[in-house]
């Protein structure tokens, strides 16, 4: 590449695969194999997890070969928190272990997003599924009009990290308008400031599917946040926005001592 050749002084360092922060949760809404293979080409370096999103795995075609492309790439990928909501609901859970099992799934969403489950139930399922899983468990509603106070949410985060969650998933949806985030997408900054005083961020993603969303976490929480539901065609430009070379961001990370050249600086909309 590039950087190694012709490298930039003073870019943020970002830890070598696999990591446990700075993670890039990608979703996949039922891409192909080709699809996938031609994704993996160019951004498999920055991709850290997949998430099939809903239910999109029970319905789409070669799911197995399509797995197998993510396992040649060292890439975890685990089926959306709404599979298990289904499941749940129809008492399957047994059978839902049993599809993980035989398709050799080992990471595993528990979420309540759309359906009514006690947090000690939620707990439970946590605590027994993290014996064979690894667990991540998703906090906050998909539903915008339901919001959660703040310490209710740290509450939440920290008894599931207790039970056995590898990392709690902070809920936005895919559209980035609800959860952690105004109906409009703005950034509900006081509940993040409160999640993270008392939460370690490095055991919590952050769901941004939205370039401005992705910003303020990285110029609030720096490069190495973890950041999910992050659209495919968006891997690579989310990592040059983790990196400063992307005008949203471009002077967040200079090294001390040097001095931009102001005079060289581009006065554009910031999209470059």
């Amino acid at each position: 590449m590039i950087q190694d050749e012709y490298p930039i002084i003073g870019l943020p360092t970002r830890p070598e695969k696999p990591r446990q922060k700075g993670l890039t949760h990608m979703l996949d809404k039922a891409l192909s194999v080709r699809e996938v293979e031609d994704i993996l080409d160019v951004a498999s370096e920055y991709i850290d997890l997949v998430k099939l999103g809903w239910g999109t795995a029970v319905i789409t075609p070669d799911l197995q070969r399509k797995l197998d492309v993510y396992r040649e790439a060292s890439i975890p990928f685990y089926f959306g928190g709404t599979l298990f909501e289904a499941f749940f609901l129809r008492d399957q859970l047994d059978t839902y272990r049993r599809l993980l099992d035989d398709l050799s799934v080992r990471h595993l969403e528990i979420s309540d997003g759309s359906v009514s489950m006690s947090h000690e139930d939620k707990l439970h399922f946590i605590s027994e599924f993290a014996k064979d899983f690894n667990v991540l468990s998703e906090v906050g509603s998909k539903d915008a009009n339901n919001i959660m106070p703040p310490y209710r949410w740290v509450e939440a985060m920290q008894a599931e990290l207790e039970a056995g969650s590898w990392k709690v998933i902070a809920e936005s949806r895919e559209t980035g308008t609800a959860g952690l985030f105004r109906p409009n997408g703005e950034v509900r900054t006081g509940l993040v400031d409160e999640i993270v005083t008392r939460v370690d961020p490095r055991d919590i993603i952050f769901e941004a599917p939205n370039k401005m969303q992705q910003v303020w976490f990285i110029k609030n929480q720096g490069p190495n946040v973890n950041l999910g539901n992050i659209a495919p065609e968006e891997v690579i430009p989310l990592e040059t926005l983790r990196l400063g070379l992307r005008g949203d961001t471009l002077f967040e990370f200079l090294t001390p001592g040097v001095t931009p050249n102001f005079d060289a600086s581009p006065s554009g909309d910031g999209q470059g």
